[in-house]
């Protein structure tokens, strides 16, 4: 037999098999229609998909906490806390705290999938389950009438909400329920209004006795807080143990994809996230007080773990701490004053001297004639050199009677600055040549000076002779008594 013709075979009996299928098919299908139509009717109600509100354990607790509210409690805690019948319902009423809130999610759910017929705009509008659920209620089907100027939905939403609210309701394009329909929807609003208060209730009777079972850990957190950590860690002794990064997330919300979640969660924020001392402080600063908080609590849990300071001096030197810690933190900054930089450490340099300091002096310093020039005498009348009006003048260089240009006043400074070397060779000069010339004071009008010179030997010289000369011409011409000389042709 051919490999053709074993497959021709096993596809004959794959068909012989579908036919037998084929046949005893309407057998099974008429009783699997059966059952699914069961199931559709029994998911019509809204106690299918909740039923904690009629449970047993519900009404145990409710029962519980109404008997040991009326009575007294005993100061004093001995042995383990976890022995107290009392510590007991306290941890029962936490986990069914959590219970309750996933229950009224899901009713929550079921109240949008139905009511969503009639206003689908409205899951988007009103994201939280409670303000979903009271909001549902309240409109019914007449969601145009009742989202205008309506006072409960005041005290339900915002007015900003409200305002959305009834202007999308004007626009939907969703259609009316009918009456066994929005009977479901009203049922589910009130059992999740029911479960609601019973959550209320559980909270207010564990904060009355939080200050009895930790009396330090309530002064941090607070008495609801501190309620939650105990519930959620499984006692306070499994709370003391706990190291301050896993208190830190404990009640940490997580965001699931099976539709429950309600909006965008913060990460690594729990319970301690929302106490009072975390809400108090700026934004910025909320996750650095959640670790200080975080970690005092641990602390304090320690401490009421072994029953020690019943009266909370514990828990308030912890939170005293904390505030100041955060007051360290929102200080402004110190304002830094700009200082002006230290005198430098320069001591005093050896200035340099020498033959080129002295050149660079004389090159550069004012000269003895420019210093005359720069003076003038005071009540006196300058005369300018140019003629001209623009007030230059030559100060105390001045023509004197005689004549003669104001020489530069030789003084100590001017000598000193002949070097000895230099006055050495004019005393050797003197001495071979016979000294120097000498000018003799003025004797009734006639002067003479002698000099010995090396090339013409002896030579008298009369300076006032041409002085003489030049007046006798002055007299002859300029003179006050001499008049135009006539001149003949």
């Amino acid at each position: 037999m051919s490999l053709a013709d074993e497959l021709l075979a096993d596809l004959e009996e794959g068909g012989d098999n579908l036919e037998t299928n084929d046949v005893e098919e309407p057998e099974e299908v008429t009783e699997v229609t059966d059952i699914v139509m069961e199931v559709d009717t029994s998911r019509h109600s809204v106690r299918s998909v909740a039923k904690l509100r009629d449970s047993k354990e519900l009404k145990y607790v409710m029962q519980e906490i109404e008997k040991f509210s009326t009575m007294k409690r005993k100061e004093g805690v001995s042995g383990p806390v976890e022995a107290d019948p009392e510590y007991k319902l306290i941890v029962e009423a936490n986990n069914m705290t959590v219970e309750i809130d996933t229950e009224i999610n899901v009713i929550h759910k079921f109240t949008r999938d139905h009511y969503a017929k009639r206003f689908p705009e409205l899951e988007s509008l009103v994201p939280t389950p409670m303000e979903y659920v009271n909001t549902v209620k309240e409109l019914g089907n007449n969601i145009l009438e009742k989202s205008k100027s309506n006072e409960v939905l005041q005290e339900i939403l915002t007015p900003a909400t409200i305002m959305v609210v009834s202007v999308t309701a004007s626009t939907t394009q969703g259609t009316e329920l009918t009456a066994e329909e929005m009977d479901r929807v009203i049922e589910a609003c009130n059992m999740a209004i029911d479960l609601s208060d019973y959550k209320q209730k559980i909270f207010n009777y564990v904060e009355s006795r939080m200050s009895f079972i930790a009396p330090n850990l309530s002064i941090i957190v607070g008495a609801s807080i501190a309620a939650k950590l105990m519930g959620v860690a499984g006692g306070l002794t499994n709370l003391s143990k706990m190291p301050a990064c896993n208190l830190l997330v404990l009640g940490a919300q997580k965001k699931t994809l099976s539709g429950f979640s309600t909006a965008a969660i913060m990460p690594h924020t729990g319970f301690i996230y929302q106490c009072e001392i975390c809400t108090k402080t700026p934004p910025d600063l909320r996750k650095t007080a959640a670790k200080f908080v975080a970690a005092k609590s641990t602390l304090a849990s320690r401490v009421d773990s072994f029953h020690e300071s019943q009266d909370g001096h514990v828990g308030d030197s912890l939170k005293a701490e904390i505030e100041q810690k955060l007051d360290k933190l929102l200080e402004p900054n110190k304002h830094k004053h700009v200082k002006p930089l230290p005198a430098p450490i320069d001591p005093p340099r050896k200035k340099r001297g020498g033959r080129r300091a002295r050149k660079m002096k004389e090159r550069l310093g004012l000269t003895e004639i420019r210093k005359l020039g720069n003076r003038m005498n005071f009540g006196e009348i300058e005369e300018d050199a140019y003629q001209e009006d623009l007030g230059f003048s030559l100060g105390n260089i001045k023509k004197s009677k005689s004549g003669r240009v104001r020489g530069p006043v030789v003084d100590s400074k001017t000598k000193a600055r002949i070097s000895k070397t230099l006055q050495q060779k004019l005393q050797k000069q003197n001495q071979v040549w016979g000294g120097s010339t000498t000018v003799k004071r003025q004797i009734a009008g006639t002067a003479s000076s002698v000099a010995f010179t090396p090339l013409q030997g002896l030579e008298i010289v009369n300076p006032q002779a041409a002085e003489k000369k030049m007046m006798e011409a002055n007299q002859k011409y300029f003179s006050s008594t001499s008049g135009f000389i006539k001149i003949t042709k």
